[in-house]
């Protein structure tokens, strides 16, 4: 084993411990430096979620840290990766470049720049190299070798697989010397910023802490409380039930190996079918992330526009005052308003929350998608591009989803999933006194609301419900 440097580009997978690539680049070399890229392309595009920023800047200083406990370091730069990148290989004349493969269009076409330009100057790269996900795309494919666009058999293929088991974290690691490490800072390399000094604002404290131990500390702790009872606890939005690791998984703060590993122990400890049935409900749920994260990268078009094909040029109204209501929590709809509020307080939503509201922007109020799926990509701590885009789709019937059109009463889902009206009270907390049955059906009386500052509801359900299928409908034929 040779003490060459290895550069280590970290993207989506802030951590040392079960980092594919990270583990092959130390199997060359002792002497392996991460690096992160702070990328203009990225943090100056108006979509940008503060909140987001926060919890990345948390996980990179912790990153740091676990760098700097392994023996290297962790190099940051600010500037646009495709030239970047090579400029500070060059200069510190490192044997290698890896990373981990992404399915994002914008990543892959910035990869095989950088990829490019590495291989003209003789330096190595690791080609194409799965760590977020269980399954390279290529590896899961229909008895045609076609990509699947349909869940359900995506899932019996997917899940029939066996899957690696985590690799070893980074350790006995060597850094640069003190003349190399100058020669990175003439390279670019610079001090890790704050979120204000990238121009964004997020003084609240975090919902989900950032970095790796925090991560795994949460995975354990669903595992050994929320997850055998996930199956029937995961759709009530008042009851910590779900496990919050979207973020975690997001920037990859912990592997999805890992995460994978702690569902077949927990199997293995089951004692009950009713315990074995919600440890694979959450299986499934992983398993939904995967299949979008497939379909970006098959259906790169999925990220400008619906996949169905009814939906490609469908007569949205995009009324912009129902649309500000929305997003302001001000629509007159109880369990609307409570999530929208709590995504716009502390960042998050609960997902039959963000099933909820999406349906009814696009439903209800006949608004574009992919206005609601950027507003939630500007205030989501857990903002993914996969993620984001297919549950918008399958709530706006746009995407890949067998089932032509659902559409979801307010009302119904509020019965159904805040029976007690707990949810709502927390988050809308001016209809704390309205009795139970008003409040979950939404059949508030025009005084009351008047009263306690509440808005009349800005559409009629049912009125709307006829509407969209007479649109749906029209596009069909």
């Amino acid at each position: 084993m040779s003490d060459s440097l290895i550069l280590f580009w970290h993207r989506r997978d802030l951590r040392i411990a079960d980092n594919t690539g990270l583990a092959a680049a130390r199997q060359q070399t002792r002497k392996v430096v991460g690096v992160f890229c702070l990328d203009p392309n990225l943090l100056e595009r108006d979509d940008v979620a503060p909140v987001r920023v926060t919890y990345m800047i948390g996980s990179l200083q912790h990153l740091q840290q676990r760098y700097a406990e392994a023996g290297s370091q962790l190099l940051i730069l600010h500037a646009d990766p495709r030239q970047a990148i090579p400029k500070l290989a060059t200069a510190l004349n490192a044997q290698a470049v890896f990373w981990n493969w992404d399915v994002e269009p914008y990543s892959q076409q910035r990869d095989r720049i950088v990829m490019d330009t590495l291989q003209e100057k003789g330096i190595q790269v690791l080609l194409k190299n799965w760590d977020q996900l269980l399954h390279a795309p290529e590896d899961i494919r229909t008895g045609s070798d076609q990509p699947y666009t349909v869940y359900t058999p995506f899932w019996r293929n997917w899940s029939s697989k066996p899957k690696a088991q985590p690799v070893q974290a980074l350790h006995d690691v060597i850094g640069l010397t003190e003349a190399q490490q100058e020669t990175a800072r003439q390279a670019g390399v610079v001090e890790l910023p704050t979120t204000k000094d990238l121009g964004f604002s997020w003084d609240r404290e975090l919902v989900i802490a950032p970095g790796e131990a925090a991560a795994q500390a949460r995975l354990e702790e669903f595992c050994d409380r929320a997850i055998t009872e996930y199956k029937e606890q995961r759709n009530f939005p008042a009851l910590s039930g779900t496990s919050q690791l979207s973020a975690a998984l997001k920037f990859g703060v912990i592997g999805i190996r890992t995460v994978w590993a702690a569902t077949i122990a927990a199997l293995e400890n089951s004692r009950s079918d009713e315990v074995e049935a919600s440890i694979r409900a959450w299986q499934q749920e992983l398993a939904w992330r995967e299949f979008y994260q497939h379909a970006m990268y098959n259906f790169p078009e999925l990220a400008t526009g619906a996949y169905r094909q009814p939906f490609k040029d469908f007569p949205y109204q995009n009324n912009e005052e129902r649309f500000q209501a929305w997003c302001e929590g001000r629509t007159g709809y109880p369990i609307v308003d409570a999530a929208m509020r709590q995504m716009n307080e502390i960042g998050w939503m609960h997902n039959r929350c963000r099933m909820i509201v999406a349906n009814f922007l696009t439903k209800d109020l006949l608004i574009n998608p992919q206005l609601g799926e950027k507003y939630f990509y500007q205030r989501l701590i857990d903002g993914d591009l996969s993620a984001n885009n297919g549950g918008w789709q399958w709530s706006a019937s746009s995407g890949m989803d067998p089932k032509p059109v659902r559409i979801f009463n307010p009302a119904s889902q509020a019965q159904k999933f805040d029976p007690e009206g707990d949810y709502i009270r927390e988050w809308v907390p001016e209809l704390r006194s309205i009795d139970k049955e008003f409040l979950l059906s939404g059949n508030i009386p025009a005084q009351e609301r008047e009263a306690l500052g509440y808005p009349m509801p800005i559409v009629d359900h049912k009125q709307q419900q006829r509407q969209f299928k007479i649109l749906y409908q029209q596009q069909k034929t």
